[in-house]
């Protein structure tokens, strides 16, 4: 059953409109200004009304070449910005291409609304032309989903379904609203966005049993995940580091909130963790879990992880306590709130001592005399920035952008976590861009990746669109290969990958610039070329097919038993 909040009613007269107008009226409620979205039959009255707001300038709507692409690009929007991506899609193929996509965004507790036409009311359960029950399809992979049935909910779901996306834990909301009831009209009268739903404060009891389980440790680290990027707490989160001189590492989807040049800095933890890092955890004696969800990706065997410590979870998500580790103390409720109550009763202690042995975890990294990913990934920072905001695929390329890559600033980190959506890189990418238009958007890629994406160069060409994409260019589905080359005794099952394309020509289609480069100095011109233009560059690195990500902590094994090389 649905339970329809009301508006905030803003005391304008009512109008009558279309469901269509009433969707498009709501939206501007909502402060949206960004659509990304690809039409079609059972959408086209929406399409229609969106018509009228994208002449005068009050909605940009970005066509992508997909629906998928559509979503991702929401999404890196979302992530960018910290607001609610907007995605349009018709039924059928056009709502079934977004579920990838909608998975992948709530996951991630990236907050977005996915609105989709469907067939007339009264062609529902006919098995009519591109009828779907997107619905009950993405019941499981979002945070909540509603069938419109009445043109009178539209405007009270759709403010209901952002309050949902960016309240709480965010996540996705997706709206399906038939044909017909974009057609008709009713009355409707502006209100403001609904409050973010309230959460319970945590009591003094609960802070005060954090800042003395931190007091009291000799060896506490700081595991920080994705939480503290949606509630807005990489200072809170610094403070308590730098009070306590407690080492911090995090979960790639944090990389960033803690500058990874600062001295207490670990980078990430988990299978291709920094080795200090994981050791840091392995012999502390308490993990203050912030904001993270003990990933399978992070802990490895359960039963050896951080064994020795007393684990403190802090989340706002009560099911996520003891889903994965079980805590010896764990308090539910907003990050920002708890940090903010809990600092003023940490102990300043200098753990020089716990510091000094963390340091000395760190491993050395060979050097080589050929272009491998270190040095193009460093390469691109130097000419870019750390101020560029970095999009990922999924694969190797990700792995190494995540270890190499300097993050010092919050969302500056666009990546496929939880899902590992190999696709996502290119409308991620995109998205970002559109959100923030004056910053640089450097996407890294890998060649298997970038063959699931490039159709959305379309759309980088089409809508004026600057992204620089760096191919890591091994000729392989490298991490696939990887597992085989040290699980699976060398049996490269369909990884290899044949090199049809030309990456000049394919940019020149469709009217940017490609590079193929086998040398630092060839990357350098590439990359000062792409700096200089107004358009999207495309750069493939030719790298070694060979080429591994270190180091690997083997499936099943201890984070502490991380396999440094070959």
């Amino acid at each position: 059953m649905i339970v329809l909040l009301k508006g905030i009613e803003s005391g304008v007269a009512k109008l009558k409109l279309s469901g269509a107008k009433i969707i498009m009226e709501t939206l501007l409620e909502q402060g949206v200004d960004t659509i990304f979205g690809y039409p079609g039959g059972q959408i086209m009255p929406l399409y229609d009304a969106l018509y009228d707001y994208t002449e005068d300038g009050r909605i940009r709507h970005i066509l992508t070449a997909h629906e998928q692409g559509a979503t991702h690009a929401a999404d890196g929007y979302a992530r960018s910005t910290g607001g609610v991506g907007v995605c349009f899609a018709t039924s059928g193929p056009g709502a079934t291409n977004t579920v990838t996509g909608i998975a992948t965004a709530n996951i991630d507790s990236v907050p977005m609304v996915v609105i989709t036409g469907q067939v007339p009311i009264a062609s529902i359960g006919k098995d009519s032309f591109q009828e779907v029950d997107i619905v009950g399809i993405t019941l499981p992979v979002t945070k909540h989903s509603y069938a419109v049935r009445a043109v009178e909910e539209l405007a009270p779901i759709i403010r209901e379904a952002f309050c949902i996306a960016k309240s709480g834990r965010p996540g996705v909301v997706l709206v399906d609203v038939p044909k017909d009831l974009m057609v008709a009209k009713c009355d409707y009268r502006k209100a403001e966005p609904l409050p973010a739903e309230k959460i319970e404060t945590v009591s003094d009891e609960d802070i005060l049993e954090i800042a003395r389980l931190i007091n009291e440790s000799k060896r506490p680290v700081i595991y920080a995940g994705g939480g503290i990027t949606v509630s807005d707490t990489s200072r809170e989160l610094r403070q308590l580091a730098e009070t306590s001189n407690i080492p911090t590492g995090t979960t790639l989807m944090c990389l960033g909130n803690f500058d990874r040049t600062h001295p207490l800095s670990l980078g990430m933890i988990g299978m291709h963790g920094e080795r200090e890092a994981n050791l840091a955890v392995h012999n502390s004696d308490l993990l203050i879990s912030i904001g993270a969800r003990f990933s399978d990706r992070v802990t490895g065997d359960t039963t050896r992880f951080a064994r020795d410590a007393k684990i403190l979870h802090i989340d706002i998500d009560g099911s996520e306590i003891g889903k994965n580790i079980g805590s010896d103390k764990c308090v539910i409720g907003d990050l920002k709130e708890i940090l903010c109550r809990v600092l003023p009763y940490i102990e300043k202690n200098d753990r020089a001592e716990w510091v000094k042995q963390v340091q000395s975890y760190q491993r050395e990294i060979p050097t080589t005399d050929y272009l491998d990913p270190t040095k193009a990934i460093l390469a691109v920072n130097k000419v870019f920035t750390s101020d560029a905001i970095v999009a990922t695929d999924v694969g190797q390329h990700q792995m190494w952008t995540a270890q190499k890559w300097p993050f010092t600033k919050p969302r500056h980190l666009i990546t496929s976590g939880g899902m590992g959506t190999m696709g996502f890189g290119m409308g991620a990418a995109i998205g970002s861009k559109i959100a923030n238009p004056d910053s640089e958007v450097v996407l890294f890629t890998g060649d298997g990746s970038f063959r699931m994406n490039l159709n959305e160069l379309i759309t980088a060409s089409a809508e004026g669109v600057k992204v620089t994409v760096i191919i890591l260019r091994n000729h392989t589905l490298g991490m696939v290969r990887q597992w085989q080359k040290l699980f699976f005794t060398k049996r490269y099952s369909a990884t290899d990958l044949k090199d049809v394309i030309n990456y000049e020509g394919l940019a020149e289609s469709f009217g940017l610039k490609g590079f193929l480069v086998n040398s630092l100095e060839e990357l350098d011109v590439a990359l000062n070329h792409a700096k200089q233009s107004d358009t999207t560059t495309i750069i493939a690195c030719d790298i070694y097919t060979d080429e591994n990500v270190w180091p690997i902590v083997p499936p099943g094994d201890a984070i502490n038993n991380q396999v440094v090389s070959e």
